[in-house]
């Protein structure tokens, strides 16, 4: 019974999840037959959006537990209140951070150190996909509502239709009106604004069925901020070594930039694909905590474990596998494909560690154990920012320094982000019973 329940949540949220990489894998594919200026612009640029965007994933994390409890608990009105309450944060941060992002983006972009056409081809990238910022948080805000009731299918049907459009207009913008890198942005900030439009209709019926008041609430918005604060501060942690890593590919020259920005789209495909059994894990162990079921919440955990190793260890294999031809869908640029197979060969055998980190990261997500979560998110950077510093200066060029970089993220980071969150579920002090 567990198990289908798992998979009635995890599937359809594996198919909404993956709509984001996917997005990623197709702007990848399309600008990367403009040539390695662009496809290392695109790594650059896409590097400081996502971190800005991803810094803000809390509105999701901390809306799906929040409604996960108040709905185990019986309190259907106090949990769609809390995802409204989750929309009018998403959409106040969302101006902020966009604006901001604007208004810096050529010194953060200059930062990076690549070349002029390099650094040209990400601002390019970067200023227009400012425009679609608050559209992504309320997308992460609405998505986390409807985790929190147990609807996947909704996200997923959502994401289908968006990542239809986006593909379309991209492929058009890029090719059909020749804006060549900007018209992916233009594409993908079209679409979000077009996918927002319909969660605002479904959260609406969603709203007059519970009796929920569409103006946000003082003490939902304090609540989620608190709980938001902390997981910004585990996510901040996250971005943070990204953003190393991105800038150890730099330091190699345009083609290890290009070629580290293959293997992080395909990383985040499988990260995305993994990650469905995290969100199965947040909203089920949310709602057995609310209602009291300290079992329940236990078996949650050691089946979703279970499903997520099989699942790294499987996607893993068939990216080991197909490591010699995977970067052929990506560039045509001889020197970028020479440095990704063994890259690829590292980042498959580090996948079922992944599936663990993933799993284990969801459950005390929807424990809301946040607190935790951004404390040793700041040991694990610690951990790994030296390492990582380490590997650039031992291996400084050629296809081995790629290899030292992946082994460092998808190894070294992992395995320290697989401790603390496996010590933490062991001891059991996530366990906290009540609305």
């Amino acid at each position: 019974m567990i198990d289908r329940r798992i998979a009635g949540l995890a599937i359809p949220a594996l198919g909404a999840l993956i709509v984001e990489p996917l997005l990623l894998t197709l702007d990848a594919i399309f600008i990367g037959h403009l040539g390695a200026a662009p496809l290392a612009g695109l790594a650059i640029a896409s590097a400081i959006l996502q971190t800005a965007v991803g810094l803000m994933i809390f509105l999701a994390y901390s809306t799906t537990p929040l409604v996960a409890r108040r709905r185990g608990a019986g309190n259907l009105r106090g949990a769609v209140q809390a995802g409204i309450d989750g929309l009018w944060l998403a959409l106040g941060i969302g101006v902020v951070v966009g604006t901001a992002l604007w208004l810096v983006a050529a010194p953060i972009v200059r930062a990076f150190g690549a070349d002029a056409a390099t650094t040209a081809q990400a601002l390019a990238y970067l200023t227009v996909s400012c425009l679609g910022i608050p559209a992504m948080l309320l997308v992460f805000a609405a998505t986390g509502l409807l985790r929190g009731l147990q609807d996947t299918r909704t996200p997923l049907y959502v994401a289908t239709i968006g990542f239809s459009a986006n593909a379309l207009l991209n492929w058009w913008f890029i090719y059909g009106l020749g804006w060549g890198i900007a018209g992916s942005a233009w594409g993908t900030v079209a679409a979000q604004w077009g996918m927002v439009l319909v969660y605002v209709l479904v959260v609406a019926r969603h709203a007059r069925g519970a009796g929920a008041r569409w103006l946000p609430q003082r003490d939902g918005l304090s609540q989620a901020g608190r709980s938001g604060g902390w997981l910004f501060i585990r996510t901040l942690g996250l971005r943070a070594a990204l953003l190393a890593t991105v800038f150890a590919a730099t330091s190699h020259g345009t083609e290890a930039t290009a070629a580290y920005q293959v293997v992080f789209t395909i990383f985040s495909t499988a990260a995305f694909a993994l990650d469905a059994l995290a969100i199965a894990a947040q909203a089920l162990i949310g709602d057995a905590l609310g209602s009291r079921n300290a079992a329940q919440a236990r078996l949650v955990v050691s089946r979703t474990l279970v499903w997520g190793l099989a699942a790294g260890a499987a996607i893993g294999t068939v990216l080991a596998l197909g490591s010699p031809v995977i970067g052929r869908v990506f560039t045509s640029d001889a020197g970028v494909l020479a440095l990704l197979p063994p890259a690829l060969i590292v980042l498959g055998i580090s996948l079922p560690l992944g599936g663990v980190v993933f799993v284990l990261d969801g459950v005390l997500m929807g424990a809301g154990d946040a607190r935790y979560l951004a404390w040793t998110s700041m040991v694990n950077l610690a951990v790994y920012l030296p390492v990582l510093w380490l590997a650039t200066r031992l291996v400084p060029s050629g296809p081995a320094a790629l290899v030292a970089i992946v082994v460092c993220f998808m190894i070294v980071f992992m395995l320290a982000r697989a401790t603390t969150l496996g010590l933490r579920a062991k001891s059991g002090k996530w366990i906290v019973l009540g609305a």
